[in-house]
C-alpha cells in the first residue's frame, strides 16, 4: 500500500512527462509523496461568495458564482482581447483576457455556471476583472468554502502549465485517496496523549483547510512529526556513535599541557575548568568525542581548545584547527605560535593562499607525523591533506561548517576517528541547542575571565550623529580603532536608510580618506582581504563594513563599534557585532544609532542590548521578541534535514513536547523496539536512511 506514494509523479493524471520534469527540476518533486509534502506558503480566504450587486469598490479580490453569457473577441494580433459578460441573479460584470483567448473560450463554454475569482478593476466607470481564475461549478469544492492554498511556482513552471492553481488541482487528486495509502507513523497512544489529528487528515487539511482552526491543527501535527523524527534521528545517531565508534585514548596529561597551565599569568575560570574536565572525561573513555563548546566572545573557548590539542600532543598524536576565514585562521596561527613557542611545538598554517612550495612541505610533515598542529581553513578538507595520527580536530564557528564537511575531517585519520571539538560564539538557549546539535554533547562557558571590562552600550538617535563623530574622534586621538557597520551596501531613492557608500563619504569628510577603509560581501575576495589586513594591522584606524565582520576579526586595539540603523538588525546579530570590540584591556563601547520612530519590537531589542552583555540572556530575549525565523548566526530549518514546516526557534512548545517523547523512547530501548512502535522505526528508516545521513558517520 505504501508503494503507491512512491509512484513516479509522471503517472499522476494530468501531469505527464513534460510537467513531471518541471516538477523535478524546479521543486524536487519526483513521487506522489513528494507532491503531497509540497506545502502551501500562504492562503487566500475563500469562505465568502459575493454577489455582483455587493461589489462597491475596485482593487479588491472577489469570489463570484454565476454564468458566462457571451464572448466577444476584439482587435487583431497582439492587440486582441477577449471580453465576456458574467451574470448572477443580482447583476453582471465584465471579464477580460489579453492572452490565451482561444483556450479560454473553448475551455469554458458560455451558458454554463462557474466560480470566478479575481481582482476587480474600474475602467471608464465600468467594473471588470482581468484574467480571472475560472472554475467549473463541478469543481467548486476545490476553490471555495474555505482557505485556498497558494504554492510557490517559477516562471518556467507557469509557462509549462503548472501555476499554483494547477498544482492545487494535482494535489487535490492525491488528497482524495491519501487516507487509503498513508500509514500513520505515530502510535495511537502518542497521538491521543498529545492531541494530534491523524496524519492523512493533517495532509488533507493543510492543502484544503476549511478554516484557521483546522489549518492550525494540521500544521501542529505535521510540525510535531518533523521535530519528533529529527530529534529521534539525532539521539539514535549519538547513542550508536558512542556504542560503536572508538576514539584515541588520551590518558596522559604531560609536559605540554602542564607547562602551559603553569605558565599562565592568571587562573582559568571555574567554567573553563569544568569544560576541560568534560573534555578529559570524553578523551579518556576511548569513545570518539563530539562536543560543542558554547560561550560568549572573550570567555576563553580558544584557550580551552588549545589545552585539548595539547592533550593530543602529550599522548604522541596530532591536532588541527579549522576556521571559516583566512583572516581568522591567520589570527589563530599567530596566537598559538606565540603562546606555544616556548614548548617547541611545530605548528603550520594551510589556507588557499599558501604557496605550492610551503603546501608540499606541510602535506609531507602532516602525513609523516612530524607536524604536530595544523591550522587552516576549508583547505584542510582537501583529499591531499592526510595525517599520520590525527587525534583531535577543533572547528571554530560551527555554523560555518556543515555536517558533511565535518565528516570529511573524520576521514583524515586512518586508524581511529579523531575527537571533534566545536567552538561557537553564538549563544543559544540550552534547550534549543540540545535540539539543533542533538548529535553533540554540549559544554557551556558562562563566565568571563576576571578583570574583563564590560562593553558599554549606548543608544543615540540620528540627530545626535555629531556627538558620535566627536566621540569617535576622541578615541582615534587616543590611538584606538573604530568599526562602523551598515545594514545596506547601496541605497535607492525609495530608501531612507543610511548606507555604506554615503557613510564612507561622511567619515572621509570628518577624518580624512587615508584613515578610512570599507568592505562588503560583493568585493572580490583578494580586495576584501587586503582592506581587512590594513585595518587589522592598524595601518587604517576606521573600518566601515556590512556584516561581513560579524565573524573572524580580532583587533584588540578596536575600542568602538558604531552600528548604523541598529533597528534593522536582529538582537543576536547585534550581540555578535558588539563582540568585535572589548578584546583588549581598554574600555570599549558599542553605539547603536537609529531613527526616532522605532517600533515596539526594535525598541525592546535596543533596550536589551543596552541593559546586558550576557549572550545567553540576549539569546533568550531574542527568542521572546521574534518568536519566528532563524536565530541569527546559526543555521536553522532550511539547513536541518527533515524540517520544512517546523522551525525550532519558533515552535518551542512543539519542540518541548516532542523532546519528552523522544527521550522516553531513546532511554528505554525496549520501548523503542516494542512491536507497537514498528511504524516509528519504519518512518525513521525512510526519513533518515543511514547511507545518506552524514551525521551517522560520526
Amino acid at each position: 500500500m505504501q508503494d503507491y506514494l512512491e509512484t513516479a509523479i509522471t503517472f499522476l493524471p494530468g501531469i505527464g512527462e513534460k510537467k513531471s520534469k518541471l516538477l523535478q527540476s524546479e521543486l524536487g518533486v519526483c513521487t506522489f509523496r513528494d507532491l503531497l509534502y509540497t506545502f502551501p506558503f500562504r492562503y487566500v480566504d475563500r469562505t465568502r461568495v459575493y454577489t455582483v450587486r455587493e461589489i462597491r469598490e475596485s482593487n479588491v479580490d472577489i469570489l463570484l458564482r454565476g454564468v458566462i453569457v457571451g464572448y466577444v473577441l476584439e482587435g487583431l494580433g497582439r492587440k486582441a482581447r477577449l471580453r465576456a459578460l458574467f451574470k448572477d441573479t443580482t447583476g453582471s460584470i465584465e471579464l477580460t483576457w489579453f492572452k490565451g483567448t482561444n483556450y479560454i473560450s473553448n475551455q469554458y463554454p458560455e451558458g454554463k455556471e462557474y466560480i470566478i475569482y479575481g481582482k476587480v478593476k474600474s475602467f471608464d466607470h465600468t467594473l471588470n476583472i482581468i484574467h480571472p481564475e475560472v472554475t467549473p461549478i463541478t469543481q467548486a469544492n476545490m476553490v471555495m468554502g474555505g482557505l485556498l492554498s497558494v504554492y510557490h511556482t517559477s516562471e518556467k513552471m507557469k509557462r509549462g502549465g503548472l501555476d499554483s492553481r494547477n498544482l492545487r488541482i494535482a494535489i487535490g487528486k492525491l488528497c482524495q485517496v491519501v487516507h487509503l495509502y498513508l500509514q500513520d507513523p505515530l502510535p495511537e497512544e502518542i497521538r491521543t496523549k498529545k492531541g494530534l489529528i491523524p496524519l492523512a487528515q493533517a495532509i488533507y487539511s493543510i492543502h484544503f483547510p476549511k478554516n484557521e482552526q483546522v489549518l492550525e491543527q494540521a500544521r501542529y501535527r505535521l510540525k510535531f512529526d518533523e521535530l519528533f523524527f529529527f530529534q529521534l534521528s539525532q539521539q539514535l545517531v549519538k547513542r550508536e556513535r558512542k556504542a560503536r565508534f572508538k576514539g584515541y585514548e588520551l590518558n596522559r596529561v604531560g609536559y605540554y599541557f602542564n607547562t602551559l597551565y603553569d605558565s599562565l599569568p592568571y587562573d582559568l575560570t571555574q567554567a573553563q575548568k569544568r569544560v576541560l574536565r568534560e573534555i578529559r572525561f570524553d578523551t579518556h573513555s576511548g569513545i570518539q568525542m563530539n562536543r560543542l563548546i558554547q560561550g560568549d566572545v572573550g570567555c576563553g573557548k580558544t584557550l580551552v581548545a588549545t589545552f585539548a590539542m595539547l592533550l593530543a600532543l602529550d599522548n604522541g598524536h596530532q591536532a588541527c584547527m579549522m576556521a571559516p576565514t583566512e583572516i581568522l585562521a591567520h589570527q589563530h596561527f599567530e596566537t598559538l605560535s606565540a603562546q606555544l613557542a616556548p614548548l617547541g611545538i611545530e605548528i603550520a598554517l594551510l589556507t588557499g593562499s599558501t604557496s605550492q612550495k610551503d603546501r608540499t612541505m606541510i602535506l609531507k610533515k602532516a602525513a609523516d607525523g612530524s607536524l604536530q598542529i595544523l591550522i587552516g581553513t576549508h583547505a584542510l578538507l582537501e583529499e591531499k591533506v592526510q595525517f599520520a595520527h590525527l587525534a583531535l580536530a577543533v572547528i571554530d564557528e560551527q555554523h560555518r561548517f556543515g555536517v558533511q564537511q565535518r565528516a570529511k575531517l573524520w576521514e583524515k585519520s586512518p586508524q581511529l576517528l579523531p575527537h571533534v571539538l566545536i567552538m561557537s560564539a553564538t549563544p543559544i538557549p540550552r534547550t534549543l541547542a540540545m535540539t539543533l546539535y542533538g548529535d553533540l554533547d554540549i559544554s557551556v562557558i558562562d563566565e568571563l575571565p576576571p578583570g574583563r571590562k564590560q562593553i558599554i552600550t549606548k543608544h543615540f538617535f540620528d540627530d545626535f550623529a555629531d556627538k558620535v563623530f566627536e566621540f569617535v574622534g576622541q578615541e582615534l586621538f587616543a590611538g584606538r580603532q573604530i568599526y562602523v557597520v551598515y545594514p545596506m551596501i547601496e541605497g535607492s531613492e525609495d530608501s531612507d536608510y543610511k548606507n555604506l557608500e554615503t557613510g564612507y563619504e561622511q567619515y572621509c569628510y570628518h577624518f580624512g580618506a587615508r584613515n578610512v577603509t570599507w568592505v562588503h560581501g560583493k568585493l572580490k575576495a583578494s580586495e576584501k582581504q587586503e582592506r581587512m589586513e590594513e585595518f587589522v594591522s592598524g595601518k587604517v584606524p576606521i573600518l566601515l563594513s556590512t556584516t561581513v565582520i560579524e565573524v573572524g576579526v580580532n583587533v584588540p586595539n578596536a575600542s568602538v563599534i558604531v552600528i548604523e540603523n541598529a533597528d534593522r538588525f536582529g538582537l543576536a546579530q547585534l550581540h555578535q557585532l558588539r563582540g568585535r570590540v572589548g578584546r583588549g584591556d581598554q574600555q570599549s563601547y558599542c553605539i547603536l544609532l537609529s531613527k526616532r520612530d522605532l517600533n515596539a519590537i526594535a525598541h525592546k531589542r535596543i533596550e536589551a542590548m543596552c541593559s546586558s552583555n550576557d549572550g545567553f540572556f540576549i539569546a533568550e530575549e531574542d527568542l521572546k521578541l521574534r518568536g519566528a525565523g532563524d536565530i541569527e548566526g546559526t543555521q536553522q530549518s532550511g539547513d536541518l534535514p527533515g524540517l520544512s514546516l517546523a522551525d525550532p526557534s519558533k515552535d518551542l512548545n512543539i519542540l518541548y513536547a516532542t523532546n519528552v517523547e523522544v527521550r522516553e523512547l531513546v532511554e528505554n530501548e525496549a520501548l523503542l523496539n516494542d512491536p507497537k512502535n514498528a511504524s516509528i522505526r519504519e518512518e525513521m528508516r525512510r526519513l533518515y536512511p543511514k547511507n545518506k545521513y552524514w551525521g551517522y558517520i560520526g
